[in-house]
């Protein structure tokens, strides 16, 4: 499941390596996709997460085989972002790592990523909100495998029909309530510390902002939302929401147990992203994905968009090696599909989402919920807002003041941004 959790941590270690991780817009004949990898010699190490390694290590042998190299696939369990800039700095670190694209920036800031070389034709492959989340400075960081985002998961046994509006939401989950057929009125965590990722469609909705964009529609460190009047606004309704207000919103609901009441049949409706579907089917819940409404007369809920990435590792031993595989190999159906069926998330690589759109009925109404998601900020000053966001989304759940919370957590990330 998708827990979201602060990156300050990384920006503690950051170095002045910007210059040497971001490159110059030139082409460096070392690390570019037409650079011949046969003449690399030794192998090529690539970090990823359980599910995606164990995905990817056929998929690594057949290229080795090809280019006369070993390729080993390590499988990083936890803290991965944490890890591969720490071991990156030290010298330890692989040639490639998969990982999130908010990652972007810290990895930069930490000279710990190079650009990728993609073909005008390779880019016109991918699908355009996936390749823009990955553009940073102008640049293409990484390339884009899959997307995720949220939607509402809706149990169609319990409510046949997919609600309009929160409003709508709330008045049925009631109801389910007062008729004995459910025990909570949405599943959304939020936990103690609240959670920024899961509370986004509804703050948008409110008419919040976390950063605003500049002319080129790149997010603005500058122009910081939390603490706005909009802002306090789209928390006034979350509060009405709380446990103060409609009970919808509740602190008890977490990472841990917001998909397990789901498919135990307490509550009708979850908020979570692809993640959450492997659950429900095991359950046996008859279930729909429809985006996750909003409240009414208010703007249309916009979730977040993450995209799954692979990155070539700034200190790299093979960096040509890693150069061909993430931009020659990573580019083909044959490893998206196999990347997909490791945890089906839509597919990045448009052929590749042709190819299995037909097998999986979900694929089309997880991008539907997601077509207006906005892709989660990949500038490193993301990091300092999701711990006090969380924290006053957390507060204001629980019945605190919306201003007198979301003004604390601007002051605090205001204060770690300078």
């Amino acid at each position: 499941m998708r827990i979201r959790t602060s990156g300050v941590v990384l920006t503690a270690i950051a170095l002045t390596l910007v210059a040497s991780g971001c490159g110059t817009g030139g082409e460096d004949p070392k690390t570019s996709a037409s650079a011949t990898p046969a003449s690399a010699t030794g192998k090529l190490v690539i970090w990823g997460d359980d599910k995606r390694a164990a995905a990817l290590k056929p998929f690594a042998e057949k290229f080795g085989q090809e280019n006369g190299v070993t390729v080993e696939v390590q499988a990083i369990s936890k803290d991965q972002q944490t890890t591969f800039v720490t071991a990156s700095q030290q010298g330890s670190g692989p040639d490639v790592m998969i990982g999130a694209h908010d990652w972007i920036g810290n990895l930069v800031q930490n000279g710990a990523i190079d650009p990728v070389q993609l073909t005008a034709e390779q880019k016109a492959g991918l699908a355009p909100n996936a390749l823009k989340a990955v553009t940073f400075n102008g640049q293409v960081f990484g390339v884009p495998y899959a997307t995720e985002s949220l939607a509402l998961i809706r149990n169609t046994k319990l409510a046949p029909e997919a609600p309009a509006t929160m409003e709508d939401l709330v008045k049925s989950g009631k109801k389910l309530k007062a008729d004995k057929k459910a025990t909570e009125i949405l599943c959304l965590q939020v936990g103690d510390k609240g959670d920024a990722y899961h509370s986004y469609p509804l703050f948008t909705s409110g008419g919040g902002y976390l950063f605003g964009t500049n002319a080129a529609g790149e997010y603005d460190k500058n122009d910081l939302g939390v603490g706005k009047p909009e802002s306090i606004a789209a928390f006034e309704k979350i509060r009405k929401l709380g446990e103060k207000g409609e009970g919808a919103l509740k602190r008890s609901i977490t990472g841990e147990n917001s998909i397990a009441l789901f498919t135990s049949g307490k509550c009708a409706y979850l908020v979570s992203g692809p993640w959450a579907v492997t659950d429900a089917q095991k359950a046996k819940i008859a279930y729909d994905i429809t985006p996750v409404p909003g409240f009414a007369g208010a703007k249309p809920a916009q979730p977040f968009l993450g995209v799954q990435s692979f990155y070539v590792a700034a200190k790299a031993k093979n960096k040509a090696l890693a150069q061909e595989f993430v931009t020659n190999y990573v580019t083909t159906p044959e490893l998206a599909v196999a990347l997909y069926h490791a945890e089906p998330r839509p597919p990045v690589l448009i052929a590749a989402f042709d190819q299995v759109k037909g097998t999986d009925p979900d694929l089309a109404k997880w991008v539907e919920a997601g077509k207006n998601a906005a892709p989660l900020p990949a500038i490193p000053e993301m990091g300092s807002v999701w711990d006090p966001f969380g924290k006053a989304e957390a507060a204001v759940i629980g019945g605190a003041d919306p201003k007198t919370a979301l003004t604390a957590a601007a002051k605090t990330i205001s204060g770690q941004i300078k």
